[in-house]
């Protein structure tokens, strides 16, 4: 998507952020007859931009059959931050993924981690899902506010990131500790692992620690949106509680 000339965003609520956001749109469609579009249209119309009221029926070949809820948006390429540019926080909180494949567990993800504060996140060029319409509507729009890195080798990512004092955190289910008992304020970055695979090998052992999520019935892991969910919003209680004490 990156390589490409244009993309586009899909869905009400995503296309409404990236407006919201500031995000440079070069064209809105919207569909026919489709009602509530009031908000996205006002928004358009305040910024300049391009609206072209079309049939339900283009909009379902641009989007490729994906539900578009009545709006389509032309916007430039997603474009990627640096890992510095992560680190400009006080106390930067990143979510770093390992092999996440499924662009609806990528959306949820960046979801929650820019709902629980976090100052980005890094995923992998390989192996794992790129920023598409579909992660940014999984992702209600989450994707105008949290930046993202893209790196070839999320080892030494994480090796960067040490260096500049960030403790790093896998999500693991053959964690040392469980996340009650771990110290998750200050300087983070939280590892999850991709579907079914979990964390790589040579991720667990560049990795401070290891957190497990502990598990009382017979199912033994959790999707890997709802792990990382778990572990953020304990980061984030943590960090409260911290700054309350």
């Amino acid at each position: 998507m990156e390589d490409s000339a244009r993309a586009q965003i899909e869905g009400r609520q995503p296309i409404r952020e990236a407006l919201l956001a500031g995000r440079p749109i070069n064209k809105l469609f919207l569909a026919k007859g489709a009602k509530d579009l009031g908000p996205i249209l006002e928004l358009a119309r305040e910024q300049g931009v391009v609206v072209e009221w079309s049939q339900r029926s283009q909009l379902d070949r641009l989007s490729e059959g994906r539900l578009h809820q009545g709006a389509i948006a032309w916007v430039a390429p997603y474009k990627y931050a640096e890992l510095d540019d992560l680190l400009q926080a006080d106390e930067p909180l990143l979510l770093l993924l390992d092999g996440i494949e499924d662009p609806h567990n990528l959306g949820s993800l960046l979801r929650t981690a820019e709902s629980a504060g976090a100052s980005g996140a890094v995923i992998t060029k390989r192996r794992a899902a790129p920023i598409t319409p579909t992660v940014e509507k999984a992702s209600a729009g989450a994707v105008a506010y949290l930046p993202v890195a893209r790196v070839s080798n999320l080892a030494q990512a994480i090796d960067s990131l040490k260096e500049q004092g960030i403790w790093v955190a896998g999500c693991d289910m053959d964690g040392e500790r469980s996340l009650w008992e771990a110290k998750l304020t200050g300087p983070l970055a939280v590892v999850v692992g991709g579907e079914g695979a979990g964390l790589g090998r040579l991720i667990k052992q560049k990795c401070d620690f290891l957190v497990r999520l502990p598990m009382l019935g017979k199912i033994g892991s959790l999707n890997a949106s709802v792990a990382g969910g778990i572990v953020l919003y304990e980061v984030l209680r943590q960090r409260l509680a911290a700054k309350e004490g």
